[in-house]
């Protein structure tokens, strides 16, 4: 049986894709879409707001549309009622995930991601973060919250610094990456 000490450290993970959707031309679709097979080439599973393992709050093109129209006839009632079930399910997968990826643009407005992201650090959760503009753009409050080796400027360095993670060579964990043996959690003992 591998143990947590081996390679593969990150297998029978979660990991939840934090990034904007509403604002978004796909509808924050695209690269999640990108790095989920990476994700699960190394068997962690993926938590994706755009395609939730739920039957409820279901955040497509269509809902979002239905949103835009609540609030402009001002039926605000109607836009808490859905986005309480949108919040509630993502606050949850936040909750269950190992670690969290987050996606920034700074050209785009972001309100449930920061939240998100602030409710895994407050949980001591690794959240990998990769902007846009580079990470020297992201905000300032980021640099005083998290490591700032886990921001990123290229994909390419994301999922290097993740498999470097999942196969042991990266023995920095900077307060965050704890490993389980899901081997001993999962199968009987003899």
């Amino acid at each position: 049986m591998a143990g947590v000490n081996d390679l593969n450290r990150l297998k029978n993970t979660t990991c939840y894709l934090c990034g904007p959707m509403d604002r978004v031309d796909d509808g924050g679709v695209g690269w999640r879409e990108d790095i989920t097979p990476i994700l699960k080439e190394m068997g962690i599973g993926v938590l994706n707001p755009c395609n939730k393992p739920t039957s409820f709050a279901v955040e497509d093109g269509r809902f979002r549309e239905g949103i835009d129209q609540l609030k402009k006839m001002e039926m605000f009632s109607g836009v808490a009622d859905a986005m309480k079930e949108v919040a509630a399910i993502d606050l949850r997968m936040i909750d269950i995930a190992h670690f969290v990826i987050m996606y920034i643009d700074m050209d785009v407005h972001m309100c449930g991601s920061y939240h998100e992201a602030f409710v895994a650090i407050q949980q001591k959760k690794p959240l990998l973060v990769m902007c846009k503009q580079g990470s020297p753009s992201l905000p300032n409050w980021l640099f005083g919250v998290m490591p700032h080796q886990h921001m990123f400027s290229y994909w390419t360095c994301l999922t290097n610094y993740l498999e470097d993670v999942h196969t042991g060579k990266d023995n920095e964990d900077y307060n965050r990456w704890r490993f389980f043996d899901f081997e001993k959690i999962y199968t009987k003992e003899k």
